[in-house]
């Protein structure tokens, strides 16, 4: 399949129906891989936003598909001025094991976020669950984290409310550990 071919299927509807199509040919060609992550990590409008939906995903069943790019991703999530392009983004960085050498990167832009009045709620929550992963490796993060999430929930939408008293309770029950 040539990449014209690639970026008309991506073209052809923004659903959930042709996101499982695409992933599905993807599945079945797995060097189409590689072209689905230059489009979405080429940040050209609702190309790669449909090509992020794809991979995320896809990748859901397949986590070898991220691996290879997730420093790259890493690197060019704050670049990504579209709520989709970064609510992909944070959600596979949030499937996968957190590269060591990038914890303090990702704490900084997940307590940016998290804190932001113009960020949405997917990314908020999102940056959570990264921001609980990170505190796994470095626990001297959690009051930090505890502090920002209920001073968020005061004024969060149901579904951020649900993820902040799951993630409270666990690192309330893992400061009871220590």
């Amino acid at each position: 399949m040539e990449n014209d071919e690639l970026h008309a299927l991506l073209m052809q509807e923004n659903s959930r129906a042709n996101t499982d199509f695409v992933g599905n040919i993807v599945k079945k060609k797995p060097e189409l891989i590689h072209a689905l992550w230059e489009i979405y990590l080429s940040d050209r409008g609702p190309l790669s936003r449909r090509a992020a939906w794809i991979i995320d995903t896809a990748s859901e069943n397949e986590p070898s598909w991220v691996e290879p790019y997730l420093e790259t991703l890493i690197d060019l999530l704050p670049t990504f001025g579209h709520d989709g392009m970064k609510r992909h983004g944070l959600r596979m960085i949030s499937r996968n094991p957190l590269p060591e050498n990038r914890l303090g990167e990702l704490t900084n832009l997940s307590f940016e976020w998290l804190l932001s009045k113009s960020e949405a709620v997917a990314a908020k929550m999102y940056c959570m669950l990264i921001l609980f992963e990170v505190s796994k490796q470095m626990p001297q993060i959690s009051n930090e984290l505890i502090d920002t999430i209920e001073f968020q929930m005061s004024e969060g939408s149901p579904g951020f409310k649900s993820i902040g008293k799951k993630i409270l309770k666990q690192l309330y029950k893992n400061d009871l550990e220590i």
